[in-house]
């Protein structure tokens, strides 16, 4: 049966059905990006090139400078690492762990530190199967055959993925005799991974990968110590639920164990809570202003009314301020290079206003705090009257909270700064994370969904942009922060699943945003769903999902 293929150019021509994507790329006009391209995308769906195909499509390439691009990258580098450690430490079970300086840090299960000869000999053995250049395939295992060679390779946390899964066929990757469950697309060969870097980081190491911006360069080194000690809070928080990967939450909620496991989770992020508030109230004669800031979707907003409650048992009245009612009007907003509206850059903000506001009120006075409307682009008539009283502390939440720009004339030792991320602390299994973006987006979908009326679609389609904005004007003052809280819940995924699913499969393959919406839903058929009534009416997940006992 013929197929007909059309070409990033327009041009159309017919393929015996099952032609291979790098048969095709292999045409001339894919001459000038050929040593670039690493994956192909096919009807919106990305693929690795040695992928089928079986009907009529559009066929683009990926390249190696482009956001998925790179992120095929450094999941084949985790691949190629895995690899690399069964040749050299056949009985080391390798965990991955979060995102760190341009690289994912490592354990090995139950060391307490790496040599720095084990290091280099990962290193060596990396580079020599990247010389050999051996051809990376994607196929199918039986469900019985997989569960056999997991179990056999010592990886237990993907062995609980299969177990909870029906598929009679388990989708892995092959290179040589290395096997390994696939949750995407890999470069075709082994030859493509060549930059990368080994550091030690103590007790792991950091597998480095070459940033967006450089995809064949290593950057140097940018520590990150705020977000390592997130991290290392949270993994001790995963020890005491007694989980850290998607398998051991769904043996939890099959087994019946869940509700109790949601009250300890809540219950942890209550601890840290009333850490932070303890903290601000011991150093009440000096503090006046606490600014908390996060990516979208991290949950700055619950996170501050929860806050403001802890303070008012240390007899301290808060007074919650958002940075968004500081908005300009749309006509006086930034605009990007491409003409649109840069809602993330500091420039959209009144910081003149906000300034001479935070300094009246620091003087006693009343001011009048603009109340912005979204849906118009200008602040409403009417905003709230605020004066702090002698036993009051003022609170600003917002992305740009940590930039000491945003306020000037207030003295840093008067200042409390809070950063709140979303890491979550699961991976899928022992060599395949869970990125924080993604449920950060999930996040997102729902609640735009349910509280602005957005699809999941236009979500999606702002979500670019909110990343660049993340990378340009928060993630840089993360470390200004004088303590982090950490909002992910270890059960989330199973909640949000509820609702994100029936909003991803609105999406159409003709849209673009189809791949990472398919994506995402293989990512999701991973976790076993459970009802959010069981979520607590204060929880931070509820800003999100709704029916929240805070008024939003």
């Amino acid at each position: 049966m013929e197929i007909i293929v059309e070409f990033p150019s327009g041009k159309k021509q017919a393929f015996n059905s099952g032609v291979k994507a790098e048969q095709i790329l292999s045409d001339s006009e894919f001459n000038p990006v050929r040593d670039q391209i690493i994956a192909a995308r096919v009807n919106n769906e990305i693929v690795s090139v040695s992928y089928k195909l079986e009907v009529s499509c559009t066929l683009f390439p990926i390249l190696l400078d482009s956001r998925e691009g790179v992120n095929i990258y450094r999941r084949s580098l985790c691949y190629l690492l895995a690899k690399a450690c069964k040749k050299v430490f056949k009985e080391r079970r390798l965990v991955i762990g979060h995102s760190l300086g341009k690289g994912y840090y490592y354990y090995f299960d139950g060391m307490e530190a790496v040599p720095k000869p084990d290091l280099n000999r990962l290193t060596k053995q990396m580079l020599e199967i990247v010389k050999q250049d051996l051809p990376i395939r994607r196929h199918g295992m039986s469900y019985a055959e997989a569960i056999r060679y997991f179990e056999k390779n010592n990886q237990p946390d993907t062995l609980l993925l299969i177990k909870n899964s029906n598929r009679p066929q388990i989708p892995v990757n092959t290179c040589g005799d290395f096997i390994d469950i696939s949750h995407g697309p890999l470069v075709p060969s082994t030859g493509m991974l060549g930059t990368f870097r080994i550091k030690s980081y103590h007790p792991g190491f950091i597998l480095r990968y070459p940033p967006l911006a450089t995809p064949k360069h290593i950057t140097p080194f940018e520590d990150n110590p705020l977000l390592f000690s997130i991290y290392k809070e949270y993994k001790h928080w995963g020890k005491i639920l007694k989980i850290n990967c998607i398998g051991l939450l769904n043996e939890k909620i099959k087994a019946g164990e869940i509700k109790e496991f949601i009250s300890v989770a809540e219950a942890l992020h209550n601890r840290k809570i009333v850490e932070i508030a303890d903290i601000i109230q011991r150093k009440r004669s000096v503090l006046r202003l606490v600014l908390i800031a996060g990516p979208s979707s991290s949950g700055k907003t619950t996170f501050m009314k929860k806050l403001a409650l802890q303070l008012k048992v240390f007899g301290i009245t808060p007074v919650t301020v958002s940075i968004d009612d500081y908005f300009l009007p749309r006509k006086d907003t930034p605009k990007d290079k491409h003409g649109n509206y840069d809602f993330e850059t500091l420039d959209a903000v009144n910081i003149k206003l906000l300034n001479e506001h935070i300094t009246r009120l620091l003087r006693g006075e009343e001011v009048l705090v603009p109340h912005y409307d979204f849906t118009r682009g200008i602040p409403k008539k009417h905003g709230k009257k605020v004066r702090l009283e002698e036993d009051s502390i003022l609170m600003f939440e917002g992305i740009h909270a940590l930039n000491d720009l945003l306020t000037p004339r207030i003295p840093a030792e008067k200042k409390f700064r809070i950063y709140v991320s979303a890491l979550t602390q699961l991976n899928l299994d022992d060599h395949n994370r869970i990125p924080t973006t993604d449920v950060r987006i999930l996040r997102r979908i729902v609640r735009d969904h349910r509280f602005r009326g957005n699809t999941a679609l236009t979500t999606f389609k702002m979500w670019p942009a909110v990343r660049n904005g993340e990378d340009k004007y928060i993630f840089p003052f993360q470390n200004n922060a004088d303590i982090a809280f950490n909002s992910s819940l270890d059960y989330e995924l199973a909640v949000l699943k509820v609702y994100a699913e029936p909003l991803l499969k609105t999406i159409e393959p003709s849209y673009i945003e189809y791949s990472e919406v398919q994506r995402l839903l293989v990512f999701l058929d991973n976790v076993i769903p459970i009802p959010s009534l069981w979520v607590p009416a204060q929880s931070i997940l509820r800003e999100f999902i709704g029916e929240s006992d805070f008024s939003y």
